[in-house]
């Protein structure tokens, strides 16, 4: 089952990093926030991944290019460039990484209909460049197996200033309903990422820059009851602010980060 990570976004509310490098980059210890949301799938199983690249997206395809010269020792002899040796050390053998280009300006609902060609399987993993958490993707995917919707989204429970879900039992009724503040409650949820997707979503989304995939193609889905969620009690947090990032940060130094899967 086929990855895709929404990795093309300005990152505005972040500009001290982004204005140098995209989201997903920015990093959290010695990685980029883009390798530990890979780490947590291919911990459980998940290797083939679609990167849909956009703003800065050279600084990824860089990344992956050199992976294995900056991640393995290297044994090499000066004036034989191509006789260079790697030894092999790093845990990441066998990811399959599809880094594709979906435009400087393009929304999501747009890079994911540019990265149509790619997902070869019936139904597949979706979230965003900025997210960690420790789903269980077992039991994530198996409840979307069992409704027959179109799509299932993790639903994380944090107290937020992201708009919720209107919910009836596990389905969606309405995407976008405006904060009720710090007393959310147990049962407010917002879309944490971490969606399964079947491959009817790319009949709904166009590549046209401005189709969006929230607003649009996810609140079609909910009015239609194609849309469910999984709620997820575990750690979830994104990367949204500077503050986020010295967060998280300091998760990962003090050996605390919930989102550690592997």
């Amino acid at each position: 089952m086929e990855v895709v990570l929404l990795c093309g976004g300005l990152g505005t509310r972040l500009r001290e990093e982004t204005e140098f490098r995209p989201k997903p980059m920015v990093g959290i210890g010695s990685r980029p926030i883009l390798w530990h949301i890979m780490k947590i799938f291919a911990s459980q199983g998940h290797t083939d991944f679609v990167l849909a690249l956009g703003y800065k997206g050279e600084s990824i395809k860089d990344y992956f290019l050199n992976y294995e010269a900056m991640n393995n020792d290297v044994t090499i002899e000066l004036g034989k460039p191509a006789q260079a040796q790697l030894h092999s050390c790093h845990e990441e053998c066998g990811w399959k990484i599809t880094l594709a280009s979906t435009g400087e300006k393009a929304l999501k609902g747009a890079r994911l209909k540019r990265v149509e060609k790619y997902v070869k399987g019936d139904t597949f993993l979706l979230t965003y460049g900025d997210g960690v958490a420790n789903v269980d993707l077992d039991k994530l995917i198996a409840f979307h197996k069992s409704h027959g919707k179109i799509c299932t989204l993790s639903g994380v429970n944090p107290a937020s200033r992201f708009g919720e879900l209107k919910l009836d039992g596990d389905r969606v009724t309405c995407f976008h309903e405006k904060p009720t503040g710090p007393g959310q409650g147990k049962d407010a949820f917002i879309n944490g990422g971490y969606m399964v997707m079947n491959r009817a979503i790319f009949e709904r989304v166009t590549d046209d820059d401005s189709c969006d995939l929230e607003y649009g193609p996810l609140e079609a889905l909910a009015n239609e009851g194609q849309l469910m969620v999984y709620r997820h009690h575990g750690f979830w947090a994104c990367m949204d602010t500077l503050r986020d990032t010295e967060y998280l940060n300091k998760l990962w130094n003090e050996g605390r980060a919930g989102w550690k899967v592997w």
